[in-house]
Order: C-alpha cells, then sequence, then structure tokens
C-alpha cells in the first residue's frame, strides 16, 4: 500500500468515505498496514465497513465493524464506540437483523455525547425510516438536526436534511421534501462530498418523481447515474428509483427487467437485505401493472416475508397491498379477500401512507365484485377523497373511484362527469412529456375510466356519444402537439453511431463473424441512450388548440362518404358507421376472432408475396373470412363512395385491401377519426418539390424511381457520387408547370440528404428496405445509404412531407401501445403534419409494386387523393394502404 497517502488526522478517512470512496478504501488499508493503534485502526475499519455496506458485500461490512468495535473498546473511548456501534447497527438492520441493529443503535445513543450523539440519532433515524417508523424518525431528527447546525457540521447536517426529505416524502409532504433536499444540495457543494453531492440530485429526482414532473425526474436521475459512474460507486437504491419513474411512465415491463437486474447484481454483491425486500416489493408492482399477476404475486409474498422478519411494518402491509391486488386480478374476489382488503386499508390509514386509497379502492372493487353495495359505497368515497389532492396519477385514481360509485348506483350523468375529470387530469399529466413514446404509454392509466363510459353508452343505445367517448381516448398522442429535439449534438452523435454500427453489423452477420454478437450489445446500448435522452424531452404543458371534435364528421365526409370506427367493449367488437350524417351501430363479434383472422391472413399474405402469381381464389377467400370478422354486417355498406376505416390499434395491421367490400373502393385508413380531420386540414406547401428516394440493394427499385421521376418531367437519372442532388424543374405539355423533382440515390441517399430534401415537400417516395422493430418501435426505419432512418431521426424535421410513400414491406405496421395509440413510422409522420401516406401492411410483391407505384403516382399527377390514386392502381395488389386524408 506504499501508492496511498494516509491523512494526518485519521478522521478523514470517514469524511472521504462518501467524497471520494476509491482513495477512502486505499487509506484505510494503508493505515492498518502501517500498524496503527487501536483507535486509528478502528477509524480504518470503520471506513472499510462503511464502503462495503454501501459498495459491496454486507456481511463483509458487518465482520469489519464488529473489528472497529473491539478496537475502538481496546482504545477506552466511549465516544468512538457509540459512532462505530451506530455504523454496525444501520447495517445489521439492512441485513435483515432488525432486533440486534436496533439494540446496537440505542446503546450507541445511551454512551454518545456532544456532536457524536446528534449523529448517532441521526442513523437511528435512518433505521427507523428503513424500517418504517417514519414518526419516530423524524423525532430523532428533530434532535439532531439543530445540534449539527449549531455544531457547524455542515457534512452532517446536510445529511439530517436529506433524511428527513426523504421521511417527508413517505408521509406524503412533497414540496418540503424537496424543500430539505435542494438546501442539503447547496450545504454539500461547500463541501468536498462529491458523493453526498450526487445523492442530492439523486433525491431531487425522486422528490420529482412524487410530484409527478416525470420529465425532470428522468432527467436528475440520468444527471445521478453519470455522477455514481464517475466515481465508481454503484447505487442500487438508484436502480429502485428508475424502475419506480419507469412506472410511472407506464413502462412496467421495462420497470420489471430494471428491478430483476438490480436483484441479480445485489445477489452478486451479497448486498443488503433490506434492499432486497424493497427491489423485490418494486417488481412485484411492476409485474401488475404488466398485467402479469402472478409474477407479482409471487414477488410481493416473498418480500412481505423478508419485510416481516426485518419488523419493517409500513413496508410489509405495502407489499400485502400488491398481493391483495394481486389476487383480484386473478379473479378471486372472495369474502375472505374482502375482509383482508378492509384490513389492510385501516393499518395503512393508522401507519400514515399516502397509498391508502388503492386500498380503499381495492376493497371497493371486491366489494362491488360480490355484490356488497354498502361496503363498496364506504370505502369508494374515502379512496374517491384522493381526486381532490396529490400527483395527477393518484387523483385520476380518486376520479375513478368516484365513477365506480356513480356507476354502482346508477347515475350515469355523475359517472360520465368523472370519467371525463379523471381522464382531463391524466391529459394534463401527458402534455408535460416531449417523447412521443411516453405520451402513447401514459394513456394506459385511463383506461378503465374510458372503458366504463363506454359500457354505459353502449347499454344506452347513445351511438353518437359512445363515437365522441371512442375518440376521447383513441390515439390522442398525435392531438398533442409535437415536440422537435432539441439541436442536440450528443444525441445526433449517438444517431449517427448507430447508423455506422448498422453497417457493421451487417457486414458482420453476412460473414458469419464472432463480432456480431459484440455488435449487436454495443447497439443495444446506443439505442438505450439515444432513448433515455428523448424520454426526458419536456412537453409544452398544454394544448395549442383543441382536438376536431365528431360534429365535423359528416360535412367532411360530403354527400357519399363513409366513416367506420371499429370499438371493442368488453371483448365484443362493434363498428359505428357515420354516414348521411347519422351515427349507427353494429354489433359484429368477438375480438379475439378478429385479430386471429387478421394474424392468419398476414401469415398466408407473407408466403404470397413471394409467389409470381398468387393464387386469387385462395386471396377472395381469406378476403372474404376476414371481412365477416372484422367488418360484419357493415360490409355491404361501405363500397362504392369513399370510406374512411378507424380501426383499434389492435386490428391496424389489417390488410384492409384484401376486404371484397374495400378491394374497389377509395378508402383510407385512420388512427382516430380526428387524426383524419387533421390529416385532411392539412395544407400543402406554398412551394415544394417531388423527392425520390432509391435505398441500397433494391432490386426493383432503380426502374420504379426511374419511371416515376420520368412522370414528374425529370429524367430519372441518378446524381453523381459525392455531389449535391440538384432540383431539376421542367415543364410538361399535358399538365403545365410541374414542381421540382429530386432523387437520392446511387450513394447520395444518406440520412441527412434525405432529412434536408423531404423537410417541407410536397411529395416524397422512398424506395427502401425497412425494418419494424415491435420491441422499440421508433427504433423502426427506413434503409438508406449509410444505415437506417428511424422514428428519431425523423421527429427532426421542422415540417412533413405533405405527402409521402413508401414502397417498401412492411412500411405501414405500427405498435399497439398504452389505452389505444399507435407508434411507428407512419404514426410519427402523421404526428408531424402529413396529410396522407401510402404503404404496406404485409411484404411486398416486388414485381407487382412497381407498376402499382407507377399508376399511383400517375393518378396524383392528375389531381386525384392518395386514396382514390390508390384504388386506381391497386389492380391485384393487397399490400398497401392509404393513411390519413392527403
Amino acid at each position: 500500500m506504499s501508492g496511498a497517502r494516509v491523512p494526518d488526522d485519521p478522521h478523514d478517512v470517514l469524511a472521504m468515505v462518501f467524497a471520494r470512496p476509491q482513495e477512502a478504501l486505499k487509506a484505510a488499508r494503508a493505515m492498518l498496514a502501517s500498524g496503527r493503534g487501536p483507535y486509528d485502526s478502528s477509524i480504518a475499519r470503520q471506513a472499510i465497513g462503511i464502503l462495503h455496506r454501501e459498495f459491496g458485500d454486507l456481511r463483509a461490512a458487518i465482520r469489519e465493524l464488529r473489528q472497529a468495535v473491539r478496537l475502538a473498546r481496546l482504545a477506552g473511548s466511549p465516544d468512538r464506540e457509540a459512532d462505530v456501534l451506530a455504523t454496525l447497527g444501520i447495517a445489521l438492520v439492512q441485513h435483515g437483523r432488525t432486533r440486534s441493529g436496533l439494540a446496537a443503535l440505542d446503546t450507541a445513543v445511551s454512551r454518545a455525547n456532544g456532536t457524536t450523539r446528534a449523529r448517532v440519532l441521526f442513523r437511528r433515524a435512518g433505521a427507523r425510516w428503513i424500517l418504517g417508523w417514519h414518526r419516530e424518525a423524524l423525532g430523532d431528527l428533530r434532535l439532531a438536526a439543530p445540534a449539527l447546525r449549531r455544531a457547524g457540521d455542515t457534512v452532517w447536517a446536510a445529511r439530517a436534511l436529506t433524511l428527513r426529505g426523504h421521511v417527508q416524502l413517505a408521509l406524503g409532504s412533497v414540496e418540503g421534501a424537496d424543500a430539505d433536499f435542494r438546501t442539503a444540495q447547496g450545504m454539500f457543494a461547500t463541501t468536498r462530498q462529491e458523493h453526498d453531492s450526487v445523492v442530492a440530485v439523486q433525491n431531487r429526482g425522486v422528490a420529482a418523481f412524487v410530484a409527478g414532473d416525470l420529465p425532470a425526474a428522468l432527467d436528475l436521475l440520468d444527471q445521478a447515474d453519470e455522477g455514481f459512474q464517475k466515481l465508481g460507486t454503484p447505487m442500487l437504491d438508484l436502480v429502485a428509483d428508475r424502475c419506480a419513474v419507469l412506472l410511472a411512465a407506464g413502462l412496467a415491463r421495462e420497470a420489471l427487467e430494471h428491478a430483476d437486474g438490480g436483484l441479480r447484481l445485489l445477489a452478486r454483491l451479497r448486498g443488503q437485505a433490506t434492499r432486497r425486500a424493497e427491489l423485490l416489493l418494486l417488481a412485484a408492482r411492476a409485474a401488475l401493472l404488466a398485467a402479469d399477476p402472478a409474477t407479482a404475486r409471487e414477488r410481493a409474498a416473498e418480500a412481505r416475508t423478508l419485510f416481516a422478519g426485518q419488523r419493517r411494518e409500513w413496508w410489509a402491509e405495502h407489499a400485502r397491498l400488491i398481493l391483495v391486488q394481486a389476487w383480484l386480478a386473478e379473479g378471486q374476489a372472495t369474502p375472505r379477500l374482502l375482509a383482508t382488503a378492509r384490513r389492510l386499508a385501516t393499518r395503512l390509514t393508522e401507519l400514515g401512507s399516502p397509498e391508502v386509497w388503492q386500498a380503499h379502492l381495492l376493497a371497493g372493487r371486491t366489494a362491488l365484485r360480490l355484490g356488497d353495495h354498502g361496503v363498496a359505497e364506504h370505502h369508494l368515497a374515502a379512496a374517491a377523497r384522493a381526486r381532490h389532492r396529490g400527483p395527477a396519477t393518484s387523483r385520476a385514481g380518486g376520479w375513478l373511484a368516484e365513477a365506480l360509485r356513480a356507476d354502482a348506483a346508477g347515475q350515469p350523468r355523475r359517472l360520465l362527469h368523472a370519467c371525463r375529470s379523471g381522464l382531463d387530469l391524466i391529459e394534463e399529466h401527458r402534455l408535460t412529456f416531449g417523447s412521443s413514446e411516453l405520451r402513447a404509454l401514459v394513456t394506459a392509466q385511463g383506461v378503465e375510466l374510458a372503458r366504463l363510459a363506454l359500457r354505459h353508452l353502449l347499454h344506452a343505445g347513445r351511438s353518437r356519444e359512445l363515437l365522441a367517448w371512442t375518440e376521447r381516448w383513441r390515439a390522442t398522442a398525435l392531438a398533442v402537439p409535437p415536440v422537435r429535439p432539441p439541436h442536440d449534438q450528443e444525441l445526433l452523435g449517438r444517431l449517427a453511431a448507430l447508423r455506422r454500427l448498422d453497417h457493421l453489423l451487417a457486414t458482420a452477420r453476412s460473414g458469419g463473424a464472432a463480432s456480431a454478437v459484440t455488435l449487436e450489445r454495443d447497439r443495444g446500448r446506443l439505442e438505450a441512450q439515444v432513448r433515455a435522452r428523448t424520454l426526458r424531452m419536456r412537453g409544452p404543458g398544454e394544448r395549442e388548440d383543441r382536438a376536431p371534435g365528431c360534429a365535423q364528421i359528416p360535412a367532411a365526409l360530403g354527400a357519399g362518404g363513409v366513416l367506420a370506427e371499429l370499438v371493442v367493449i368488453d371483448g365484443t367488437l362493434h363498428v359505428l358507421l357515420c354516414a348521411r350524417g347519422r351515427v349507427r351501430r353494429h354489433e359484429v363479434g368477438p375480438a379475439s376472432d378478429a385479430v386471429a383472422e387478421m394474424e392468419f391472413a398476414r401469415s398466408r399474405l407473407r408466403r404470397l408475396a413471394y409467389e409470381r402469381h398468387p393464387d386469387q381464389a385462395e386471396l377472395a377467400e381469406l378476403g372474404h373470412r376476414l371481412e365477416a370478422a372484422v367488418l360484419g354486417p357493415v360490409a355491404r355498406r361501405l363500397g362504392g363512395g369513399p370510406c374512411v376505416v378507424v380501426p383499434p390499434s389492435i386490428l391496424h395491421a389489417t390488410p384492409w385491401g384484401l376486404l371484397p367490400s374495400l378491394r374497389r373502393t377509395a378508402f383510407s385508413v385512420a388512427p382516430s377519426a380526428a387524426a383524419w380531420l387533421r390529416a385532411r386540414a392539412a395544407a400543402p406547401p406554398p412551394s415544394g418539390g417531388v423527392v425520390l428516394v432509391r435505398g441500397p440493394a433494391v432490386a426493383n427499385a432503380p426502374a420504379e424511381v426511374r419511371a416515376i421521376a420520368e412522370l414528374y418531367g425529370g429524367s430519372g437519372a441518378e446524381p453523381d457520387h459525392g455531389l449535391p442532388p440538384q432540383a431539376r424543374s421542367e415543364a410538361d405539355g399535358r399538365t403545365g408547370s410541374l414542381a421540382p423533382v429530386t432523387v437520392l440515390a446511387g450513394g447520395a441517399a444518406t440520412t441527412s440528404a434525405v432529412l434536408t430534401a423531404i423537410d417541407g415537400c410536397l411529395l416524397a417516395h422512398l424506395a427502401a428496405h425497412g425494418t419494424f422493430r415491435s420491441d422499440s418501435p421508433l427504433f423502426s426505419s427506413l434503409h438508406l445509404d449509410d444505415g437506417p432512418l428511424t422514428v428519431y431521426d425523423l421527429e427532426r424535421l421542422r415540417r412533413a412531407p405533405y405527402r409521402l410513400v413508401l414502397s417498401s414491406c412492411d412500411s405501414a405496421q405500427m405498435a399497439a401501445v398504452g389505452a389505444d395509440e399507435l407508434l411507428g413510422l407512419a404514426t410519427a409522420l402523421l404526428h408531424l403534419g402529413t396529410a396522407g401516406i401510402v404503404a404496406s401492411v404485409v411484404p411486398v410483391n416486388d414485381e407487382m409494386a412497381v407498376p402499382v407505384m407507377v399508376r399511383l403516382h400517375a393518378g396524383l399527377r392528375r389531381g386525384l387523393t392518395l386514396a382514390e390514386a390508390l384504388c386506381e392502381a391497386r389492380g391485384d395488389d393487397v399490400s398497401f394502404v392509404a393513411i390519413g386524408a392527403g
């Protein structure tokens, strides 16, 4: 240990533990190696014990701390012994040995004096906070914090404020907690306590999360993560904090994986049993929200057992809450479960838990299922009080309780008011997000409110209102003003690195190189970094304008137009048919049958796409089966005039062109009626050209791009390598003056060049291979000369192209997320202002695609809409659909 510097004052080693942990460890070991006396050796052992406790092996920590206590007694210093006993007490509590830990802390309090006593009281408060004894913890802190400030002990006074902030959070006082965390951060800034300073940032992230400000929480937790990585100090409580934020953002499955990863890391480090119990509780909550009640029940039961053994009643009761919620989710509504839920609500009230409303809601739901309306009313009324205070998510839960009360009482106006108020709150909360992914995912929090309203209106036979409420919570992320990512050089750099990595990965895979595995891992890391930066973008906080209303639909459709909006209510598919100013409802059948037929048709079309002459009889049979499942009796009413189909997200991948009633009809598909109205109202740019893009390795793309370019008066020639594409404008005697034509191909179709060219253009046609990423839809991409063009790239456009044609396979594929939302290339562009898109929902027959695309553009040249032009161009193709209204 000759390279480590031993401080002149041995107490400085303890001060270094949370400031410069690695340096502290070296100095402590050097002190032991130098043969210091028992007092100094006690300090060194204590420092090593703290480092093991916080960042490593808890058993090793307890061994070191027991030696430190023995050495302090040898030194004959009661203050030194009390200080180490307090550290040991915390470690024992964290190891689950609660009785021994509290006894050590009580002994330390009785033996300490002055500033040491204040520090010991602070530690006992920390143990009591871990155990959920919040009022007892505040009692210790009321004595410790003033004493530490009077003594001028800045570091420990700041730590006391930090702990008080956590206790206040547990008791529901968010503003007080945030004030304590901010004050502590300012105090740490005056010291050299680098680790504590980063912890203060983390704590502010926790406070922002509890206040409901998720973008700020994600930003602060990312900052803390970067700080801990620089210090080389892994923090498992940061894992827990991130899990909680991911859950609130609707990323339940991701939160579960994050918690499980933390549990694996904790097992490798042989870390704190208290932290294991807390991570298990988070994993249980994540599993419950991910619709996996069996896993939730298993994790919650283990967490509750651990909490009980650690004498942590506050935590044990919260684990019981998840356990009972999981039982109910599995359909176990029994009198015994109701009795358990009622006792739980009483106990959480006594413990001062801010989550007591969930227990009341649980008891109320259970009572409703058992037909005990008196008990249900009592508990739902208690849960409904949450609608007036707290973060948006708990207030929305209060409105759900109020809606259930109104439904049980048979009061429809009160029911709809409660559902509307709850959805408005979630909408308000969602407007704080800049990330399109979070905006879509958070809608899941309103599913039950929307379902209650739809069920009531269905039974009441009010079709027009049923349409309005279907629209109220469908594809609503598209109604929020788009947030363009800031000019973030780091984000741009990572996107560029992803493109380079994708090229290297493709080369490695084609050659069977062993490096492909490493490159896959690197790509996953880069994608996670890109996603993390976009998730913390802040939204506008309010709408710029209201979404178009259903009252505008008849005028927009015209005399012969039809809009068919499909909606699933309690597992049954219905069609709301809007025509000639009226709205009629038609029942189709089980939604599960419709989804099954859609998947069957898609699987058959994937095979048929690679046949030179697909069997038309088989296509016809597939079409009739699919039509009966998704449209039922409505099919015969759709042929002829223009038609708009608005499916739920689970049916958006339907090959609509396969349906006999739509095969020769000018129809378009839209995520919602409001999205169709907005697309229809979009104005073409006052000036803007036609952009034709050919990606690499697309067999028929050269002929496709050349033929389309000639239609618009261009030569179809591709630009020289390395030269900027030049716009060519020519006059054509048949149609008069044409828009400029830009062709990007042959190495010139790079991400930067394509984004520049299509920004604000009148029409863009991209003949490039595409990849749909169901696991991460915003990484769905089109393959250009320098790599993938992702949704994250498209979101940087100042103005989306007015019309867009994507001739690659599966380019219209989108992922169903949230309540009834869609994420993918097409929705990203509609959100940014594209009026209409032509894309495929299944693999494309390459030979058939070229003439279809040429005929499509010929129709557009004659002034047809995308739907009309595709109808004329389709022939026997069933792959392409028109999306939007352009």
